[in-house]
């Protein structure tokens, strides 16, 4: 077992601490146009915003064209470049009406609902762990066909003050549940509301660490070195660590964008640390971590234009040859 690169492991925790930037002032402007001219109208902004991206996006654009280099297998044609920002770019408009409620403008499939129903069914909650592929917000549709379904958000403090500015900014009335990671009693509100059956939703392609969001006894995650899309990447266990921690189940989650006002949303069973003991935890979540990994990748490239991860993944990585899963422990 190697240990991994300390590049990387820089990298890894940069992308801990960099906000998920957002300008209220755009994103009212945004609301604005999609509320006062509709739907239809408003994508029709999404292709000049598509080109600006493209020519002005620098570190983003470059890392968009060399993902779908990876996932395609050859190099990505100019056109397949602008169809995976202007999938993007239209998620990012939809947020506007899945966010006020507007549920009627989409027509939303739903695969694989029978395994989170039998894991609600157990009355202990769930975490959904999904990625930055497609739209979270989609899920939002399947909440208001199941009234009964709660869903909160797990991100870090500053993260949850940035969404809930971007909430004001292109929904003021609407009501999501945040429960702000990084301090030591959110794994007490965590903790009880899954207890009272609710759904905790994360984005686990991202590093999660600190107080109350991994192993609190070691106050450290891992980084794992995993094939994917044929070159190993790391993947923080943060995510899986926090659900091993609280004994509960694991569902994958993914709201993929088809075009036009398509959805589907898919769920598959990931991990169930409900009997897992103290002492089996770190294989537990490393089989899951794993999991997660190979379930990621299958849907990338199935659907290609859906991955919205828009920085370097790969960055340090130990190159294709060295073992599929080379841990560090990250402080």
């Amino acid at each position: 077992m190697s240990a991994a690169p300390e590049a990387a492991v820089s990298a890894d925790a940069a992308w801990a601490t960099q906000a998920e930037r957002s300008n209220a002032a755009m994103l009212r402007v945004m609301r604005w146009i999609a509320v006062t001219l509709g739907r239809r109208v408003s994508r029709l902004v999404l292709h000049p915003i598509t080109l600006y991206f493209m020519v002005f996006g620098g570190a983003a654009a470059r890392a968009s064209t060399g993902y779908l280099t990876r996932v395609l297998g050859r190099p990505a044609r100019w056109s397949e470049r602008y169809r995976h920002i202007h999938h993007f770019a239209a998620t990012v408009l939809d947020r506007v009406y899945l966010l006020r409620g507007n549920l009627h403008l989409f027509e939303v499939e739903v695969v694989g609902a029978e395994h989170l129903d039998a894991v609600l069914a157990g009355g202990r909650g769930a975490f959904l762990v999904g990625g930055h592929l497609g739209s979270f917000e989609a899920l939002r549709a399947l909440g208001q066909q199941r009234r009964g379904l709660r869903v909160a958000m797990l991100m870090y403090e500053h993260n949850a003050r940035l969404l809930t500015t971007t909430l004001r900014a292109i929904a003021p009335d609407a009501v999501q549940k945040v429960i702000g990671l990084g301090r030591m009693e959110s794994m007490l509100e965590l903790r009880d509301w899954l207890d009272d059956g609710g759904v905790a939703g994360l984005l686990a392609d991202r590093t999660l660490q600190g107080p109350g969001t991994a192993d609190s006894a070691s106050g450290r995650s891992r980084t794992h070195w995993i094939p994917f899309l044929g070159q190993p990447a790391a993947f923080s266990d943060g995510a899986f660590r926090l659900a091993a921690l609280l004994r509960r189940p694991v569902v994958f989650m993914a709201g993929l964008y088809l075009g036009g006002g398509r959805y589907q949303l898919r769920f598959a069973p990931l991990a169930d640390f409900s009997s897992v003991a103290a002492n089996g935890r770190d294989a537990a979540v490393g089989e899951a971590v794993r999991r997660y990994a190979r379930v990621l990748e299958q849907h990338c490239r199935e659907t290609p234009r859906n991955w919205f991860n828009f920085f370097d993944f790969w960055a340090g990585s130990p190159g294709p040859q060295d073992p599929d899963d080379a841990r560090s422990e990250t402080p």
